[in-house]
């Protein structure tokens, strides 16, 4: 499925209505989407409203929350507390390498096993449900 229809099934399915400003945001996503780039929810609110002046902080900010429940939008934690978001390629489960610099974001189409995922929660007396793991680094750009 590609990127623009995941968002519209994720806005769809919360019973979210179809209004011009998540029009606006979902096709400034699917851009930012296509580039790989990531984001904070500040840098989409400044980029929407150099075209859209009177684009509402709270309508973004919900619009981002409502996609990254239902899986349409990740959230990249990093290490120094900050965090970005990202539309991924991947609408499948993947993972990712941060780097700790200049905060660029690689999909990774790798997991780990379901045996040892479950192997863990044994150990800790848990059940796992689901996981996401960020590998951190230096991309190689700044290892230059």
């Amino acid at each position: 499925m590609d990127m623009e229809a995941r968002i519209q099934r994720a806005f769809r399915s919360l019973g979210e209505r179809r209004t011009r400003p998540r029009q606006t945001i979902a096709r400034s996503l699917i851009r930012l989407g296509r580039s790989g780039a990531t984001f904070s929810a500040e840098d989409l609110l400044k980029r929407l409203r150099r075209n859209h002046p009177r684009m509402g902080r709270a309508t973004v900010y919900r619009s981002i929350d409502t996609l990254v429940r239902r899986k349409a939008l990740d959230r990249i934690e990093f290490t120094d507390g900050s965090h970005s978001f990202r539309l991924c390629e991947s609408a499948g489960h993947h993972h990712h390498l941060a780097c700790t610099r200049c905060h660029r974001v690689i999909e990774l189409d790798l997991c780990v096993a379901e045996a040892e995922l479950d192997a863990i929660g044994r150990r800790e007396g848990s059940r796992t449900d689901d996981h996401a793991i960020t590998l951190f680094g230096l991309c190689q750009e700044c290892r230059k």
